[in-house]
């Protein structure tokens, strides 16, 4: 079994848990969350996935953006705490390969929840250009 497979199983597993609670705390440490993302090392690629995830939670949650259905944005959610714990299945505090499993589970969060990030990715675009 893939890292990305592993990653998505995790996710789908995550999200069927994921509390109001923890939506509004990844709305309240997001910026907390994208550093994580700029630390450079296997996060580093997916630093505008990453952006955009933080960002349709933050929406979803203001109500701004509701054409998604509450699974994708708890698959985010779980995959955005993950990130953020540093104590996860393999701790962050060890040089690389601590963020080998976050990358793993984001690879995941991407997959089953591509296209629906897709659409909000060109309504947030839209959004931009109406400003």
């Amino acid at each position: 079994m893939t890292g990305e497979k592993i990653g998505e199983e995790m996710v789908k597993d995550g999200a069927s848990k994921v509390t109001d609670e923890q939506v509004e705390k990844v709305v309240v440490k997001s910026d907390e969350i994208q550093k994580k993302f700029r630390t450079g090392g296997p996060l580093r690629r997916f630093i505008d996935d990453g952006r955009l995830l933080a960002s349709i939670v933050k929406d979803y949650r203001s109500g701004s953006y509701r054409q998604v259905p509450y699974a994708t944005i708890a698959a985010i959610v779980f995959t955005l705490i993950y990130v953020l714990n540093p104590f996860d299945l393999v701790p962050d505090f060890l040089p690389i390969i601590g963020q080998v499993d976050d990358a793993a589970v984001v690879a995941g969060c991407l997959i089953l929840v591509e296209a629906d990030l897709h659409k909000y990715g060109q309504w947030k675009q839209a959004q931009a250009q109406s400003d």
